[in-house]
């Protein structure tokens, strides 16, 4: 790197940080103020899985790669870690102590926000040559684009593709010129270790940059085309080993929300490009107001070719108009219209704005002329915009007054203190805008999004007290209720059923639904289930209730053995009959008139019932509701009196009461205990029991049935969607899981390597052939 791109990407770094950080003060949020940072699934997946993360680079995790014993009483983690935490920023969080979590968090995730910016200033600079401070600035309106700030501030993750975007336009040149072929397919692999999701948006977007790059410079021709394949395949091919576990764990998962693509009004979409306006279902384009304007004046500047102009205009305006369009909005999205925000492609349209105004920009300021004709194509925009609801007044005045300031530098005499005035001006205009528009998204996203207090001292006292219970594995620990986030196990601790991700097993969330299960986002967010029988079941002897860690004697084991010739469970419409089936012995009383007897404990399974249930003076609040929510199964206390009926209040259908009698699962639970193995062990891949002699059976392991596993060499049965195993004798059971996909995955990336390793050999070989002794080597 020379020092006119070192200064462009540090300048592009600084503006963006400086920006970012500056917004969040003036919003007070966090970690600068109070307000709330933690929202949705910043709060619900990507804090806690760092703070799992956090753990397993400090030995501290319950599992390993493979295996994650801590969510879901035993899910694979593979897919997890190669959706959430595979960036190579992530392990930074590593750095910072535990409870310092989210801040951690925030730095990695403005710290990517910065490198994206750094990376399309050098890109710039390696594209076309042009003044270094002009190639900073644009790259930090990349980097601070409405995208950035609004939408993947809280998806951190998906920053990853924002840095994915020019690392591959770079790759494109490199394939142009037909350098860096071994350097190529490395890149192409890191964007899609790092996030596979945007790294496909990105490829899609840099493919067609590449194009436009081949026909403006006329070296478009099979070659070109076929290196650009080979160098995307084999990157990709690279990556295999995670991204073909995550394709099988897709499948395997509970179906989300099918959606059909309804585009934004065009008045709503272009009101995007304008700085301070907010919403979820439309596109965050803002960008830097220099950078339309930039683009607006290129179609009249003089001093660049006709092709160029057209080029990189037509690709501006295929790009926007591909995002309205049905099927092509299915393409950029990998053909499936996303559960939640649309259009999450849009960091590409930025992208491609910002490589179109420097396309210009790269030869010089733009002339009066070309820079008024700039101006007059925001007008009709900026019209276009005012009728949308979007639009709110500091919108209108940063917008307005960012045109008039950046027209009025540009158009000063580029010498001496002039330039440095028309700097300085430029430089306040990016900051301002960007910074209002990340102060205006904090805000406007605790409004519409739900939201979760930080961790702090409240949640360190209740992960002290988990893992100081802590048994495992002679018996689960559960993060219990109240609810903090959606992975609460992995970020408070505990080997807990409460499991968040977009690869929760349907195998999982249907066996939790048919023991009484509650959850949210269609099925894949499962709660934590609060019940005597299935703590039972799952060997839950601690778990987190009422402000301390209560503990339970009536608990099982987590492997099991069941009698021979037992059928394995075929669950019914209620949850209550359900458990029983599992637990192989009768233990409610299902009263018509919803009247328990005296003595027992009264349970209401109302899943789609939203309000509050009681029972005496003890209040239960219930939030059901599918397919989006489902209410788990809860206790409303003793029946201390005779005739004492449940009373809802509320609205849905009021569901079904069971009476738990105490002793039959204490006795239950004793018939099976007697017949458990006398020891366990569990691996980061596997679980081993060793048996009483002569013992014949069904062996259950306490975890779901995922795909993946294998006991004894062979495909493991299922017992009511537990892990199973049958034993004619035997003295031990080894069930081993590996993640699905992982063997296919590894033999692409090897073959992939083997192939890349064997043409750099031919290359570094028929170049020394053509070179001799004293000729050079083409760079990697």
């Amino acid at each position: 790197m020379d020092v006119r791109t070192a200064r462009a990407a540090g300048l592009a770094a600084f503006l963006t940080v400086l920006a970012v950080c500056a917004g969040d003060a003036v919003a007070r949020a966090f970690p600068f103020g109070p307000r709330r940072r933690g929202v949705n699934d910043l709060a619900n997946q990507f804090v806690p899985y760092h703070a799992h993360l956090w753990d397993l680079l400090h030995g501290r995790a319950d599992g390993g790669l493979q295996l994650n014993w801590g969510s879901g009483w035993g899910t694979g983690f593979l897919p997890d870690l190669s959706t959430y935490l595979t960036s190579p920023f992530a392990p930074l969080v590593a750095l910072f102590p535990r409870q310092d979590i989210e801040y951690a968090v925030y730095a990695v995730t403005v710290l990517k926000m910065a490198v994206a910016a750094a990376v399309m200033a050098g890109v710039l600079l390696r594209t076309r040559p042009g003044g270094w401070w002009a190639a900073g600035l644009l790259g930090a309106s990349y980097g601070l684009c409405g995208w950035a700030v609004t939408e993947a501030t809280y998806n951190p993750m998906w920053l990853d593709g924002l840095i994915a975007f020019p690392l591959l336009c770079l790759v494109g040149e490199w394939v142009r010129e037909g350098r860096r072929p071994l350097l190529g397919p490395l890149a192409v692999a890191v964007c899609w270790v790092a996030n596979f999701y945007t790294a496909y948006m990105a490829t899609l977007a840099a493919a067609l940059v590449l194009l436009v790059r081949l026909v403006e410079t006329d070296s478009f021709g099979v070659r070109a085309v076929g290196r650009a394949v080979r160098t995307t395949g084999l990157g990709v091919g690279l990556a295999a080993p995670l991204l073909v576990p995550v394709l099988l764990s897709s499948r395997h998962a509970y179906p989300g929300l099918t959606k059909e693509f309804v585009p934004a009004d065009w008045p709503d979409f272009l009101a995007r490009l304008l700085p301070v306006t907010y919403s979820y279902s439309t596109p965050a384009m803002f960008v830097f107001t220099a950078v339309p304007l930039l683009v607006g004046s290129l179609l009249l500047r003089r001093d660049v070719p006709r092709r160029e102009r057209w080029l990189w205009a037509g690709l501006v305006a295929t790009v926007a108009v591909s995002m309205q369009w049905a099927p092509t909005h299915l393409v950029w999205h990998v053909f499936a219209t996303p559960n939640g925000s649309p259009y999450r492609q849009t960091f590409v349209l930025t992208g491609v704005l910002v490589l179109a105004a420097w396309t210009g920009l790269s030869r010089g300021l733009p002339d009066r002329r070309a820079l008024l004709g700039g101006a007059g194509v925001m007008v009709p925009v900026a019209a276009a915009a005012l009728v949308s609801p979007l639009v709110n007044g500091w919108a209108l005045l940063l917008f307005g007054a960012g045109c008039a300031t950046v027209v009025g530098a540009l158009l000063l005499p580029r010498r001496g203190r002039y330039a440095r005035v028309a700097a300085v001006l430029l430089v306040g205009v990016l900051v301002g805008q960007a910074a209002a528009t990340t102060a205006y998204a904090d805000r406007k996203r605790l409004a519409h999004l739900d939201d979760y207090p930080a961790y702090g001292a409240e949640h360190e006292r209740r992960a002290a007290a988990l893992a100081e219970a802590d048994g495992w594995p002679a018996y689960r620990t559960d993060s219990g209720l109240p609810r903090v986030a959606g992975n609460d196990p992995l970020l408070l601790g505990g080997q807990g059923g409460a499991y968040y991700s977009s690869h929760t097993p349907a195998v999982l969330t249907r066996t939790m639904a048919a023991l009484g299960g509650g959850w949210t986002s269609r099925g894949r967010n499962l709660l934590s289930l609060d019940n005597p029988v299935t703590d039972a079941l799952f060997g839950v002897g601690a778990r987190w209730r009422d402000g301390g860690v209560v503990r339970s004697e009536t608990v099982l084991p987590l492997v099991t053995v069941r009698p021979k010739g037992a059928a394995p469970p075929a669950y019914g419409p209620s949850p209550f009959r359900n458990q029983e089936l599992l637990l192989g012995a009768r233990v409610y009383e299902l009263p018509g008139s919803g009247v328990c007897p005296v003595g027992s404990e009264v349970f209401l399974w109302a899943p789609d019932f939203t309000g509050t249930a009681r029972l005496g003076g003890r209040a239960v609040e219930l939030l059901g509701g599918q397919p989006k929510r489902r209410a788990a199964m809860v206790s409303l206390g003793p029946q201390w009196a005779e005739g004492g009926r449940p009373v809802l209040t509320g609205r849905g259908p009021r569901g079904e009461v069971g009476c738990l009698d105490r002793s039959r699962l204490a006795t239950a639970v004793t018939a099976l205990r007697a017949t458990a193995p006398t020891s366990v062990r569990v691996t980061d891949s596997g679980i081993r029991a060793e048996l009483p002699p002569g013992m014949r059976g069904t062996v259950v392991v306490a975890a779901p049935r995922i795909a993946g596993w294998r006991c004894e060499g062979r495909p493991a049965e299922s017992y009511g969607g537990l892990l199973a195993v049958r034993t004619d004798g035997g003295t031990s059971v080894n069930c081993a899981f590996r993640t699905p996909g992982l063997r296919a995955g590894l033999g692409v990336g090897i073959a992939a390597a083997l192939v890349l390793l064997w043409a750099h050999v031919r290359r570094k070989r028929g170049a020394r052939r053509r070179s001799g002794a004293s000729g050079g080597e083409p760079g990697v």
